[in-house]
């Protein structure tokens, strides 16, 4: 086996080397949804020795243990069944999950977790109770170029979008925290966008790297769908303020330059959390989009969120969630509400639409 000394001085790859890695054994290795954009003939070696990931960085790892995941989100968007032995290819990322983990970025190429089915390997800091210990993984390697250089997810992302000079309206799905319901209520925002013949783009903005949101999007209908990952961000938990707004951006111009008549971005997690707070903070933000609808589990949740909301100076358009599976707890949110509190039904259906700017009603003039 050629091996190949890469230490140089000034050199990010530490005191490493680089093995030669055939497309046999690439192939072969069960790929993450956050590796897909990866171009396999790019990769042309594994770096091994003493290396510290980065954010991004492509890896080439064998499942030690299992534990939470047990299956692995191919970039097809089937679920894999993992085995002990397995090699797999992973994103370094970050994950934020109050349901489940929250994880970084390691500072060595020791043995780490799979803290996400869509493929984040990361150091585990802390794990709901529900939760069981992280898929323990053993990194083999990075991927390099036929130069040795680290390949890094985001040599893959999407990039800036071309100038437009349209601004389609633009509705963001807020909540409360992850399982609150701003997916489906995304979702079924598009549907009813859809009913009324517009052409709607999605986006999630921020979150950790997984098919299944998207994958909800796409089956609403939407003609077009569009996360960070496509971005280059394999998540987005402790990314630079300046880097979530260009992600916002860059997805919403997209979803503008590909001809949307509507916008619906999803932010992940919940009000408290940093980097959603920063970005609705945001001018950049703010200027762009055109009300919010935020979701709930509860109706108290509801209040809350919807108070903090406008104390920040946001329009809330409506009110829906996990909350309006509950006729109660509906009944609860609207008494308290001046804002609209509305199903998932009432949204698919188009019973329920956001007004687009310019128009009186939100049902007035529609196609």
């Amino acid at each position: 086996m050629t091996i190949i000394p890469l230490q140089a001085k000034g050199s990010d790859n530490g005191f490493a080397h680089a093995i030669p890695l055939t497309q046999h054994r690439l192939t072969h290795a069960k790929a993450a949804y956050s590796t897909r954009h990866l171009v396999l003939e790019d990769a042309q070696h594994l770096l091994i020795g003493d290396l510290k990931p980065a954010w991004g960085d492509l890896v080439l790892a064998r499942v030690e243990r299992l534990g939470q995941h047990q299956r692995i989100e191919l970039g097809c968007g089937r679920r894999a069944h993992l085995h002990v032995g397995d090699e797999i290819l992973l994103c370094y990322g970050a994950r934020y999950a109050p349901d489940q983990f929250e994880a970084i970025v390691p500072n060595t190429m020791e043995p780490c977790d799979m803290v996400a089915a869509g493929g984040v390997a990361a150091h585990c800091r802390s794990r709901h109770q529900s939760m069981k210990q992280p898929t323990r993984i053993d990194p083999i390697g990075l991927l390099a170029d036929s130069e040795g250089q680290r390949l890094n997810i985001r040599h893959y992302g999407l990039g800036e979008a071309p100038q437009c000079s349209r601004h389609p309206p633009a509705y963001c799905v807020l909540g409360t925290m992850m399982n609150a319901g701003k997916t489906t209520t995304a979702a079924m925002l598009v549907r009813g966008l859809k009913s009324r013949g517009l052409k709607v783009g999605a986006a999630k903005v921020t979150g950790t790297g997984a098919g299944c949101d998207r994958w909800v999007l796409t089956d609403a209908g939407a003609d077009r769908v569009i996360d960070f990952t496509d971005l280059g961000e394999p998540s987005t938990y402790s990314l630079p303020p300046q880097r979530i707004k260009e992600l916002f951006q860059q997805a919403v111009g997209h979803l503008t330059a590909a001809g949307m008549d509507a916008v619906v971005i999803e932010v992940a997690d919940g009000l408290l959390q940093q980097e959603t707070s920063e970005l609705i903070e945001s001018a950049t933000f703010r200027d762009r989009i055109d009300g919010i609808l935020f979701a709930a589990g509860d109706a108290m949740g509801a209040i809350a969120g919807v108070h903090n909301l406008q104390q920040r100076g946001l329009d809330v358009l409506a009110v829906s969630g996990a909350m309006t599976a509950s006729p109660l707890a509906t009944l609860e949110a609207t008494d308290a509400l001046s804002v609209s509190v509305v199903t998932a039904t009432e949204l698919s259906s188009g019973q329920w639409l956001p007004p687009l700017p310019g128009r009186q009603h939100p049902l007035q003039n529609w196609a």
